[in-house]
């Protein structure tokens, strides 16, 4: 079933065109505006174009999107397969099924929502043309990724992101930028040539790096042992970038460092290209290497979550000093541990349940990000004892819209049912009950014990942040200043005191409404309707699972 009818030939037109647009768009931001599009501020030209390109984007993934066939998400659809570079095989292969097509509409979103934000809101730094055309570049690289159905072309479409988030940080982050921006760029390269080491081992052994046909071929044409050498050296590269613990200490860096939408693109986006590998590339292509090291990418993964949900609780206590954004860095290394979770019981609902906890990750983050920037910007700070004030008040006071949204979205991401984040760490914790044959189930059963403690830990740390943050601390009304004790006006711009927080905060303005809304609404969308996302997963997981077989 297609919503609209569209020809095979504009199917392929438009995957074509979301992959290049965005390329082609940064080179035109870089040049000079022609006379009649320069207006009366360049700046605010060049971000114009950004809007523009980004939206045309986002309208030919939507159509993409009505155009697929719903009936057949297993199938490759919009396909191109030209011959690129005959001497080494390499093809231009495109196409999309059930597990990339949610991807690329929530990378065009994104990228979408973070152009039209910085449109009002362009964080500090060196001139707006380059922070246009890196977003582009970025967007262009990693939605190639997901679109690539050649080994060799998703790394080169995988390396595409990591310059133009490096410069992202390096010039346009906050304090201790460089160092984030090192950090993040050092880790991700090295492990990209471990990755690439792996993905030519696959290509040369098998005699093809087509995606497609070594999906089909299930493992047969490669040896047990080129099969665990191949999912060790390609693991460790998708490890880095998902993050996985412990390969993950350069992510709480690079978000606290990382202007706002720059943090909202490398959670909502650049992570998923690392746990979309292992679907994609390890668990059809190299399934016997996979289950060797199933068991321990579970125990990595369930690491993470406690890992990353004892941290968030240490950020948050009272007198840390603890930096929200990176209590929000650390609470993806828990989240991303569930899709990993997933992965590894190698079961069609352990993936199904990672691939929709990675697009519930990608809305609930992506907003949180976005919430993070807007109450640093209004405080000047991140930090947690700051934020929480001496007044009882704090944001529900003084921004009753801002702290609304931001416990919405934290209890969104502790996977409140009936809401985005529940549906994939449920049936990731359902997978690792029974996972796939020749797999432990008293160790997976564990797994999933600790697992299920982690959604705990996560509920206490997102409710001391809503505690905190929104409704401030409870401070003896005795012990309070005399200027503390005088409520608030009723509105006007914030005034800093003496302490340093504002005694009066901006509500929602409409630029960060039509940022933030399709971002909330989707995720009650997600969490009432899961049949919309695994609807489209579910046929292409459990083709992918059975080599190529429907």
């Amino acid at each position: 079933m297609t919503v609209i009818d569209i020809s095979p030939s504009v199917m392929q037109f438009l995957l074509a065109f979301i992959v290049v647009v965005p390329l082609l768009g940064a080179v035109a931001a870089l040049l000079p505006a022609p006379p009649g599009l320069r207006g009366k501020n360049p700046d605010q030209a060049v971000l114009r174009h950004g809007v523009t390109v980004t939206g045309a984007v986002l309208i030919a993934a939507i159509v993409l999107a009505v155009g697929f066939d719903h009936d057949h998400p297993a199938t490759m659809q919009a396909t191109t397969d030209i011959s690129w570079i005959p001497a080494l095989g390499v093809r231009i292969h495109l196409g999309i099924d059930g597990i990339s097509l949610p991807l690329l509409l929530l990378t065009a979103l994104l990228t979408f929502l973070c152009a039209l934000y910085s449109y009002f809101k362009l964080p500090a730094g060196p001139s707006p043309k380059a922070f246009i055309a890196l977003v582009l570049v970025l967007e262009s690289g990693t939605l190639a990724t997901f679109a690539v159905l050649d080994l060799l072309l998703f790394f080169l479409a995988f390396e595409m992101v990591l310059i133009p988030m490096y410069f992202l940080i390096a010039r346009w982050g906050g304090d201790q930028r460089r160092a984030a921006a090192w950090k993040f760029i050092l880790y991700t390269l090295l492990g990209s040539v471990v990755m690439l080491l792996g993905l030519l081992l696959i290509g040369l052994k098998s005699g093809t790096f087509d995606m497609v046909a070594l999906a089909t071929d299930n493992g047969r044409g490669l040896t047990t042992s080129v099969q665990v050498i191949a999912v060790l050296a390609i693991g460790v590269g998708l490890a880095v970038k998902t993050p996985m613990w412990p390969l993950h200490s350069w992510l709480p860096d690079a978000h606290t460092a990382a202007p706002t939408v720059g943090s909202v693109l490398l959670a909502g986006v650049l992570l998923k290209m690392g746990t979309y590998g292992f679907v994609r590339i390890l668990l059809p292509i190299a399934p016997d290497g996979m289950r060797t090291f199933a068991p321990y990418l579970a125990a990595f993964a369930v690491v993470g979550i406690v890992y990353g949900s004892l941290a968030c609780l240490a950020l948050a206590r009272n007198g840390a000093k603890g930096d929200l954004k990176r209590l929000i860095a650390y609470s993806s290394v828990g989240h991303m541990g569930f899709v990993l979770l997933g992965i590894a019981t190698m079961t069609p609902t352990g993936v199904n349940g990672a691939l929709f906890a990675n697009i519930a990750h990608g809305l609930i983050t992506g907003l949180l990000f976005f919430l993070v920037g807007a109450i640093k910007d209004r405080y000047g700070t991140a930090d947690l004892d700051t934020l929480a004030g001496a007044t009882g008040a704090a944001l529900y006071g003084r921004a009753p819209r801002l702290g609304a949204l931001l416990a919405f979205a934290a209890v969104a991401s502790l996977g409140l049912p009936g809401l985005a984040g529940f549906w994939g760490e449920m049936l990731t914790l359902f997978g690792a009950y029974s996972p796939a044959e020749g797999l432990s189930r008293p160790a997976f059963r564990t797994f999933m014990a600790i697992g299920a403690f982690g959604t705990l830990l996560t509920a206490a740390y997102m409710l001391i942040v809503v505690r905190r943050v929104c409704m401030g601390e409870h401070t003896p009304h005795s012990q309070l200043s005399p200027d503390d004790r005088t409520p608030p006006p009723a509105d006007g711009p914030g005034r800093p005191t003496a302490a340093g927080s504002p005694s009066q905060l901006a509500d929602i303005q409409a630029y960060e409404a039509a940022a933030w809304t399709p971002l909330a609404a989707l995720t009650v969308l997600a969490g009432l309707w899961p049949a919309i996302l695994l609807g489209l997963t579910d046929p292409a997981v459990q083709k992918l699972l059975a080599g190529g077989k429907s």
